[in-house]
C-alpha cells in the first residue's frame, strides 16, 4: 500500500499545466492534473480502447468534448467516457484533477 499526497507531491506552475502520474501498472494509470485560471489541456482523444475518468478534486472548469461541447465541472463533479472520445479541460480558478485511465496507454 502507498499513500500520494497531491497538494505536496505537486504543485502550480505559472507557465502550462503542472502534472503528476501518481501511479503506473498493467491494469491503470493515475494522473493528477494541476491548472492556474485560464490554462486548458486541449481537446484530444487517444486511438485505444478503454474507459477515463477526471476528478475535479479543487477548483472550477470546464470539461471539454467534441464539437465544442462545453460542461461546467466543479469540486466532487466526474466526467467519465471512453479514452477514444474527445476531452479536454479548461480552468476558470485554480483547479486540481484527479484522472484514471484503464488500462493505461
Amino acid at each position: 500500500m502507498r499513500k500520494a499526497d497531491l497538494t505536496f507531491e505537486n504543485g502550480f506552475k505559472k507557465k502550462g499545466l503542472s502534472n503528476l502520474l501518481v501511479h503506473d501498472c498493467e491494469f491503470m494509470k493515475v494522473l493528477n492534473f494541476n491548472f492556474e485560471p485560464g490554462q486548458e489541456l486541449p481537446v484530444h482523444n487517444h486511438d485505444i480502447e478503454g474507459e477515463l475518468t477526471i476528478c475535479v478534486l479543487e477548483g472550477e472548469g470546464e470539461f471539454l468534448g467534441a464539437d465544442g461541447a462545453v460542461i461546467p465541472a466543479k469540486f466532487g463533479d466526474v466526467l467519465i467516457s471512453e479514452i477514444a472520445e474527445p476531452h479536454g479541460f479548461r480552468a476558470t480558478t485554480r483547479v486540481r484533477l484527479l484522472v484514471h485511465i484503464a488500462p493505461p496507454i
